[in-house]
């Protein structure tokens, strides 16, 4: 017998949800129905620039029509900042973060001048321009209220490692983790206090997230969220990473697109199982 599994949805409040926000929701939602397990709602609500609390209300009203219920309260990660400063005080006190002064333009034009530099799933790397500034430099930098974001320091994170690290993924089997390939990441900036990768890496752990189920555009940064484990000493899910819904001229649906909202759709006099049937005509997208 198969244990119970716990999933996830967590969606960010910065839009309505939209169709391929159903299928991901439906997806995470039927795998711990099917095992007799729990399924969670969290809310990234870290850019707070951008996310506003009617579309909190606004996600649980269409997770509610599409005939979905979660347990327990929603986690809203602007609501434990300190589980995340704790984790980034754990990095930092290993040598494992430094501060990064240069603004995009910076990077950009460093770039530039480089055109042979490494490349990740995500575009050029980050140069390196501050990772070997001096400990009193970045100290008067900081003093005189230079603006700075913390990044990992990739390759003394890497050193850590006694044996290659790897994930269960139920879709495409045993993957060994490579998180070079995203180079010095950044985990907190001054405008998001942590980011996407370090908030869910430990709101997973925290929530007892059994079975992550996300999107296969987010396949690469599972190999990052691997090494942030290890790093941190938290507990490794299985993931399972679904295709994603294309609209009609092969793009994903976006939140600007008002006519694929949920809210669209209800308000036009589409029901929950007209969503269901539009999902299997839709084309999936598919990891090479």
């Amino acid at each position: 017998m198969h244990p119970a599994t716990t999933t996830r949805f967590a969606p960010s409040p910065t839009g309505r949800l939209h169709i391929g926000h159903a299928y991901s929701a439906l997806f995470a939602h039927d795998k711990a129905a099917g095992s007799g397990g729990r399924f969670i709602l969290r809310i990234e609500d870290i850019d707070t620039g951008r996310c506003r609390p009617e579309y909190v209300t606004g996600i649980e009203e269409d997770l509610r029509w599409l005939g979905l219920s979660w347990d327990g309260p929603p986690r809203r990660q602007s609501e434990h900042m300190d589980d995340y400063r704790a984790a980034l005080d754990k990095l930092a006190g290993e040598g494992l973060l430094y501060p990064c002064f240069c603004s995009r333009k910076d990077i950009q034009e460093e770039i530039a001048r480089a055109p042979a530099a490494p490349h990740g799933p995500e575009g050029a790397l980050y140069p390196g321009l501050c990772r070997a500034l001096a400990k009193s430099v970045r100290q008067d930098r900081i003093a005189a209220g230079e603006t700075y974001a913390l990044r990992l320091d990739m390759a003394a994170a890497l050193a850590r490692l006694k044996a290659p690290l790897a994930w269960e993924d139920l879709a495409k089997g045993k993957q060994e983790a490579h998180p070079e390939i995203l180079g010095d990441v950044v985990l907190a900036r001054k405008d998001a206090p942590a980011s996407y990768h370090l908030c869910v890496t430990v709101d997973d752990h925290l929530q007892g997230v059994t079975c992550v189920t996300r999107g296969e555009d987010l396949f690469h940064a599972s190999h990052l969220h691997r090494l942030l484990q290890h790093l941190l000493g938290l507990d490794v899910p299985v993931w399972h990473h679904h295709p994603l819904l294309l609209d009609a001229e092969g793009k994903r649906f976006a939140k600007r697109n008002q006519s694929v909202t949920l809210q669209h759709l209800r308000e036009g006099g589409k029901t929950p199982e007209d969503i269901k049937a539009d999902m299997r005509s839709f084309a999936v997208s598919s990891l090479p």
